[in-house]
């Protein structure tokens, strides 16, 4: 993946949070980045081992999975352009409370989290712009718990839609029952059954786990006031 224009450029197709960072800032940080591809399915992080690396997507997006020893794994938080994995490295922790998986294709950048505390402790821009998305994900994740408590499977199902198309910056990506079902806390017939219903109303097609959102207008119709928001709260605090 070539860097044709600087990690930070700010252009749309870039991460919010590197985008964002004033000049200065961006040259120093530029070197330390690496361009790599976001595996689907890939393990990045696991829970209570060290960190070596950080992540800032560009259009791919990582999934934040409970995994408790006695069920199935659950999702608790994705993590998408206008964010970073790695808040232990921003809490100056060793290792994460969750697993962090690939969970759509893309890019990203990485970063060494040893050169990320050096930064940090630098207490610049970047600091800050990492403590508002920390904010953000908090809110996603709180929303998310009472979301999945609260409100029905087509609901949720169409915000998670809403949200991953928002997160990866497009209106078309891979994305299979079996993590739609994750992100649910469902079965996966479930998400088949609200999958099909979207698919007969025209908002969406879903096609050997390719989905692709039609109707963005409809979808956010379906949807419950949860989808608002989680981002909103992005818009405030990132960008």
């Amino acid at each position: 993946m070539a860097a044709e224009s600087g990690p930070c450029s700010g252009h749309a197709g870039e991460n919010a949070i590197l985008a964002a960072l004033p000049p200065d800032e961006r040259r120093r940080l530029e070197p330390l980045l690496e361009p790599v591809e976001v595996e689907r399915g890939r393990l990045y992080h696991a829970r209570g081992e060290p960190i070596e690396h950080a992540y800032f997507p560009i259009d791919g997006l990582f999934s934040l999975l409970s995994v408790p020893e006695e069920g199935r794994s659950v999702e608790v938080g994705a993590v998408g352009r206008p964010g970073f994995t790695g808040l232990a490295v921003l809490f100056e922790d060793e290792a994460p409370a969750f697993d962090a998986i690939g969970q759509v294709a893309g890019r990203a950048w990485r970063i060494r989290a040893e050169d990320l505390r050096t930064e940090l402790a630098r207490g610049g821009h970047l600091r800050r712009l990492l403590l508002r998305f920390a904010q953000a994900q908090m809110t996603q994740v709180g929303q998310t718990a009472a979301c999945n408590r609260l409100h029905e499977i087509d609901q949720r199902t169409a915000r998670w839609l809403l949200h991953c198309a928002d997160w990866v910056g497009r209106e078309r990506f891979e994305l299979t029952q079996e993590f739609l079902a994750y992100m649910l806390a469902v079965r996966r017939p479930s998400v088949t059954t609200a999958a099909a219903l979207m698919q007969r109303a025209g908002f969406i097609t879903y096609h050997r786990g390719v989905i692709a959102i039609l109707d963005r207008a409809g979808l956010e119709g379906a949807t419950c006031e949860c989808y608002a928001i989680i981002r909103n709260e992005y818009r405030r605090l990132v960008g």
